[in-house]
């Protein structure tokens, strides 16, 4: 099969999985299910951060949070042991589904644990491809939660999340942030966070 063809399958067959999902965000003025349109944003960002992106870096952006909605977060206990078993078991069932996937679309083993890779997020900071990926994530959660987090949370305490978020993220990543159209409560907040951590955004990679 050709190559743009697969990935193109693998895109929409990812996209498949994802409709489905019954919650939903705000996109534009438009309610969207909402790992479908997180994928289509982290897909956005990567063909933005990186100048070519692979096909696996394509794969693991539409597919980060493959159909999260069947094991949400509230069926876990509440603190840091039950959130980590829940991303745990997230990882593992995304990683299984992605494989099944991507198999059925023609991939071979090589692309298929790269693409898990990315998604688990390994070797976050030495491996360029990674962080790229992390950047577009705190991207996408900026764009559609920061507003929401900032209301929840108040002030202060929104900015220690956001603080935690941007720790993350490379210089570029940051950079891309101050860019965002955010309203004055989100931008302040988030600069705050920036600020926090002892940020100076770049243009560096």
């Amino acid at each position: 099969m050709n190559a743009r063809l697969r990935l193109e399958r693998a895109l929409a067959a990812v996209d498949a999985a994802n409709v489905d999902d019954p919650n939903t965000v705000d996109v534009g003025g438009v309610l969207r299910p909402k790992e479908l349109a997180h994928a289509e944003l982290m897909t956005a960002w990567i063909e933005r951060l990186v100048e070519a992106p692979t096909d696996a870096q394509r794969l693991a952006a539409r597919a980060h949070h493959l159909r999260r909605w069947v094991s949400p977060r509230d069926a876990y206990p509440e603190g840091r042991a039950g959130y980590l078993n829940w991303r745990r078991d997230q990882g593992a069932r995304q990683a299984e589904e992605v494989a099944t996937i991507l198999e059925a679309c023609g991939y071979g083993t090589v692309t298929i644990e790269r693409v898990q890779a990315i998604i688990r997020k390994e070797r976050l900071r030495t491996d360029p491809q990674v962080q790229a990926h992390e950047d577009a994530l705190c991207l996408v959660f900026l764009q559609t939660q920061l507003l929401d987090l900032a209301e929840q949370l108040g002030p202060e305490r929104a900015v220690d999340v956001l603080a935690k978020t941007v720790k993350k993220m490379s210089p570029r990543g940051r950079s891309e942030a101050l860019e965002l159209e955010l309203p004055p409560a989100g931008r302040a907040a988030l600069e705050q966070a920036l600020a926090s951590v002892g940020s100076t955004p770049s243009g560096g990679a």
